[in-house]
């Protein structure tokens, strides 16, 4: 058995011979996105774990051990995380926890404290919590992110959010159930074998794989009319995990409508751009708000190239840029508003509104003051100026019940089948957003 090492703050660390014999249990959030770092990790040398768990144990589990005023998703992370190592079937005493920390004043700083403190409440502090950070908050010798690494996860996020973006476009239509999900393993373990082989981290291989990403799910048999759509934002991990969610993505195609979900690239970017807005607003080294800008242009120009794909495949809808979300909060929130989901979240309902899917689920986790404020704060804002849209703030809570949360999601589409066959008060012109959906199925 690894023998139990503590810095001189009394914090257990995750050492190099707990990485050769513990496995780290990861929890899930994107399943696609979080599948590729799974197996980055292990190509790494880890023994990595992805947890898949949705049961109402975890919610229990996240009561019994998270203060009931602590925010819903990091009752939901911590519960599940206890959950499997109770009864995962793993040696307690050859497990790790794996969790991100970003270091911002949200929750994501804070789950990594408050799983200790739960890990201490069920006598088990002897287990390692091991912080996935690139803001050098907590190092552990048998655990750190090099800059291979780190590349291959920023492309990681690229291709998933590319993936998830033509799967969600063809699984409503496809003639044969599961053809979008089969083709999306397969090009997730084709890019990890790529990215082992040094093979697709450059602009002109990225370019070449977003072409064939886009090829290949058109080539998809599909059928049917175009069917209504319906926009998922909110508080990032209500909005993708589907234990935060309730599998609400699902139950969307399930009622027969086309899910549309923003991807992570944005979330990504607008953290970078909240370090310069820092340095603006309060001041700071200007040589962290010069090397923050430049990250932040080259993931932008990966993202142009994206978009360029969906457009050039004469088959997909694309997004618009990260500048485009940014011009279209302009009146709306400032820069400042960047707790949480800030003012991204407000942007993207725009975005939605602004290209055609004016139907909007806004997942409201119990305890994110900053969503609720930027969410279902802004909703009567959005409605008074775009009088089609229709959004509908749903609460996720230890106490909500699925089947309220979709009977109130139901009225919503209920409503959006009625507006489908009325002509929409066009939208007020934006700057930069005339981007018409390239699609062959036409907008509803």
């Amino acid at each position: 058995m690894a023998k139990l090492v503590y810095d001189n703050t009394g914090r257990l660390l995750f050492t190099r011979e707990m990485k050769e014999e513990y496995t780290l249990l990861m929890p899930q959030m994107l399943p696609v996105h979080f599948g590729m770092m799974k197996k980055l990790l292990e190509c790494e040398g880890y023994k990595v774990d992805m947890l898949t768990t949705n049961h109402r144990g975890i919610v229990d589990e996240g009561l019994k051990y998270v203060h009931n005023d602590t925010c819903y998703p990091a009752l939901l992370v911590i519960g599940q995380l206890i959950d499997a190592v109770k009864h995962g079937g793993y040696d307690p005493h050859k497990v790790g926890l794996l969790i991100t920390q970003t270091g911002g004043g949200c929750r994501a700083s804070n789950y990594i404290h408050l799983l200790r403190k739960a890990l201490e409440k069920a006598d088990m502090a002897y287990i390692p919590v091991v912080s996935v950070n690139l803001s050098g908050l907590e190092k552990n010798p048998g655990f750190s992110l090099s800059l291979p690494f780190v590349r291959k996860a920023v492309y990681a996020m690229l291709y998933g959010d590319l993936i998830v973006n033509v799967a969600n476009q063809v699984r409503p239509y496809e003639v044969e159930p599961g053809a979008a999900d089969a083709m999306i393993d397969a090009w997730s373990q084709r890019l990890v074998d790529g990215f082992q082989a040094g093979k697709g981290m450059s602009r002109r291989q990225l370019r070449a794989n977003f072409d064939e990403i886009c090829s290949d799910f058109a080539a998809i048999p599909v059928e049917g009319d175009p069917k209504i759509r319906v926009g998922v934002v909110g508080e990032i991990y209500v909005k993708f995990a589907p234990l935060g969610n309730n599998d609400l993505e699902k139950f969307l195609l399930s009622e027969g409508v086309e899910p549309v979900v923003p991807g992570l690239t944005d979330f990504i970017i607008f953290k970078i751009h909240n370090r310069v807005t820092d340095v603006d607003l309060y001041g700071g080294k200007w040589i962290k708000k010069f090397g923050c800008k430049a990250f932040m242009k080259y993931i932008e120009g990966c993202q142009r190239d994206m978009i360029e794909a969906l457009e050039k495949s004469g088959r997909f809808r694309a997004p618009g840029t990260f500048q485009e979300l940014h011009s279209l909060v302009q009146g709306y929130l400032g820069d400042g508003n960047k707790m949480g989901e800030g003012w991204l979240l407000t942007a993207e309902m725009l975005e939605l509104i602004h290209s055609g899917t004016n139907n909007i689920v806004c997942t409201q986790p119990f305890g994110c003051l900053p969503n609720h404020i930027a969410g279902k704060g802004m909703i009567r804002k959005l409605k008074d100026e775009h009088p089609y849209s229709n959004i509908v703030a749903i609460d996720y809570d230890p106490g909500a019940t699925k089947i309220n949360q979709e009977n109130r999601i139901k009225l919503m589409l209920a409503n959006a089948k009625g507006l489908a066959h009325q002509e929409p008060v066009r939208p007020r012109p934006q700057p930069q957003m005339e981007r018409e959906p390239q699609l062959a199925h036409a907008n509803i």
